[in-house]
């Protein structure tokens, strides 16, 4: 390998060529032949061999803390663990209010009797909604929790038992006092 110096100035070195580095053209051009074989490319069988010792990566593991989980649902779930009387199924419904642009869920089995469901919907959806009584319903109230039946009629809470009432519910929803004429007995 000789290097042409022309004023001084390595040339050689700073030629621009085709080809891979570190390869000198002069000398493959020179010995290249239709019949000989470039020594830098691997045969089939060698990538094969190659295949079978590489060993497969370990499956993937789920990353701690992911999907996210919100605190209520871990408390509701942490609950639900140390309670052995609890199989782990709750009794989810929809609950929905006129004039609320979302809808929530909860769980009817969270809840003892109607006293802790109307506070938790009070709290949930920042309103009044007053005491049921059998003879007046929720007489003087802005707004009265109604429910949906297996059967799809409408009744006021409060109006059966609390574990009829769990086991019939399919949604909630809270209308306003003056929407639920017809429902309770005096309203």
């Amino acid at each position: 390998m000789e290097t042409v110096y022309e004023n001084g100035l390595n040339l050689k070195a700073t030629e621009l060529r085709l080809g891979l580095p570190g390869t000198d053209n002069e000398s493959q051009t020179q010995t290249s032949s239709p019949c000989v074989k470039n020594n830098n490319k691997r045969s089939s069988s060698e990538m094969d061999t190659e295949k079978q010792e590489s060993v497969s990566p370990p499956p993937k593991t789920q990353v701690v803390g992911w999907p996210p989980v919100r605190s209520y649902r871990k408390n509701v779930l942490q609950q639900q663990q140390n309670n052995p009387e609890s199989d782990g199924s709750g009794m989810f419904v929809k609950v929905s209010m006129d004039g609320a642009p979302y809808l929530r869920k909860i769980d009817l089995k969270f809840y003892k009797n109607y006293f802790d469901l109307l506070k938790a919907l009070e709290n949930m959806f920042k309103c009044n909604i007053g005491v049921y009584s059998e003879r007046e319903g929720y007489n003087g109230s802005e707004f009265v929790p109604t429910y949906e039946d297996k059967d799809g009629d409408w009744m006021l809470v409060g109006d059966v038992p609390w574990d009829m009432f769990t086991t019939s519910c399919k949604r909630l929803r809270i209308m306003k006092g003056s929407e639920a004429k017809g429902l309770g007995c005096n309203l």
